[in-house]
């Protein structure tokens, strides 16, 4: 009943993309027409098709699946982009969203896409230290870094959250050089000295030293962390260094930015300039599943504790779901003498269909069948069909604190690609993209697992 439903919101979703938006990047739901305000702006590079290719075949919609696929063999072509494109965007969910899909089906047309998309990325690594720039124009192979970055630095996430898929385009290709510049982040970062074991949210390509000292698990941070334990797990644990880092990473994080509030609810607090800002972002949510995820996965003497934290974090942020008036949660919130679990800014109120949450409901189910994850989902499910759901689609929402709120008027990709996939994968067998054979890369595309999963199709 749980999965028709979720199965029937993709359908949706991707019915009014195919109708009023085929082939641009993302869907207004509301007007009706493609949304040229998106991270890929206006050129048609069919995003939401690339994005929500997998899902559509882990749900068992063919035909659906088919009509993206000649899509992309037909359409999709990167050097269609005039403007500069954010590399970590770009590679989550072109690059990832096109290896899920080769692992799946096997259908060469999606590797070599990968590649085409990966290849002109490259040009962005060229720099004094290694680390990439975050922006690279497709047409002239120049790269630059956002002018609000910390005096010109990379961003410790986006640099970061590169290995899962370059090291398997590496493998299903042959061709060593993707591998190689994921490898050699790896080595600098590793080698910096790290403020109190912490990892600064800013990284500088050109001197190779840490930006201002703000720390996060949420934007700027996050899938960082998440890529050092899974890249151990894509390896077939084979990459020790890998899970080092993690642990070691992972410890400080939880010694000096881990808060419980008076009111007894677990969260991870940024840190600017050694001072805590008692904040934590959606984006951060998917740390209660990651910490679940490292605590299962390598059984010591941390990981009953680290379960409880995991467990603790994704109560947190249910609870800030459950204390808004539409009941999905906002973009960040506080913690103060006078509130828990709430935003405070008006810019912080918003829900942009984001995915988050219902990650670490799903892994936790799997890594603990506690049938709270499912019923959060449920309530999650039923929230986005009453607030989200319109003739054209879903929306985001500008305040989840109102009762009738309004909305944005996009249909993200990732609800497509994450939110959904999660969804409909909390209330699934275990045996459908198992954590035993696959690892789900930041914008929940999976990618098997070496050695285990024979889907992992190695050019040998």
């Amino acid at each position: 009943m749980q999965r028709n439903k979720i199965k029937e919101m993709m359908k949706h979703a991707w019915d009014n993309y195919m109708r009023y938006a085929w082939g641009k990047n993302e869907l207004r739901p509301i007007s009706k027409r493609g949304h040229s305000a998106s991270i890929f702006g206006s050129m048609s590079l069919g995003a939401t098709i690339v994005d929500g290719l997998d899902t559509l075949y882990i749900m068992g919609l063919e035909e659906e699946f088919k009509e993206g696929r000649d899509w992309i063999a037909e359409n999709f072509d990167i050097n269609l982009a005039t403007t500069d494109l954010s590399v970590f965007e770009t590679n989550i969910r072109f690059v990832g969203g096109l290896l899920t899909c080769f692992a799946l089906t096997g259908d060469v047309i999606f590797r070599d896409k990968a590649e085409q998309v990966a290849r002109k990325l490259l040009p962005a690594f060229q720099t004094q230290t290694g680390i990439p720039h975050s922006l690279i124009n497709i047409k002239t192979g120049s790269s630059k870094n956002y002018g609000w970055a910390s005096g010109g630095c990379s961003i410790l996430s986006e640099v970061g959250t590169l290995h899962l898929e370059f090291a398997y385009l590496s493998d299903v290709t042959g061709d060593p050089v993707y591998r190689a510049k994921v490898d050699h982040i790896r080595r600098v970062i590793q080698s910096m000295d790290k403020p109190r074991g912490l990892y600064p949210n800013y990284i500088n390509p050109k001197t190779g030293k840490w930006g201002q000292h703000h720390m996060s698990m949420g934007g700027l941070g996050d899938s960082f962390y998440e890529y050092l334990l899974k890249a151990w797990l894509q390896s077939g644990r084979e990459d020790q260094e890998a899970r080092q880092m993690y642990d070691d990473a992972i410890h400080y994080v939880l010694m000096y930015m881990l808060k419980v509030s008076s009111g007894g609810l677990t969260y991870i607090s940024d840190m600017k300039f050694d001072r805590l800002e008692h904040k934590m972002d959606h984006l951060a949510c998917f740390s209660g599943g990651m910490i679940g995820l490292g605590a299962h996965t390598l059984k010591n003497d941390l990981s009953k504790r680290y379960m409880e934290i995991a467990e603790a974090i994704t109560n947190t942020c249910h609870e800030s779901y459950d204390r808004t008036a539409t009941k999905l949660g906002p973009e960040a919130f506080r913690f103060t003498e006078a509130i828990e679990a709430k935003a405070l800014k008006s810019n912080e109120k918003y829900y942009i269909l984001r995915p988050e949450v219902i990650e670490s409901y799903f892994i936790m189910w799997r890594l603990t069948k506690q049938q709270k994850y499912r019923d959060w989902g449920w309530e999650a499910v039923q929230a986005i069909e009453k607030h989200c759901k319109v003739a054209g689609g879903y929306t985001g929402l500008k305040n989840v604190y109102l009762e009738d709120p309004p909305k944005d008027d996009v249909q993200q990709s990732f609800f497509l690609a994450e939110t959904l996939k999660y969804l409909y994968l909390l209330f699934s067998d275990d045996s459908l993209m198992s954590l035993d054979e696959w690892v789900y890369n930041t914008e929940a595309h999976p990618l098997p697992i070496k050695g285990v999963n024979p889907l992992y199709r190695e050019q040998v």
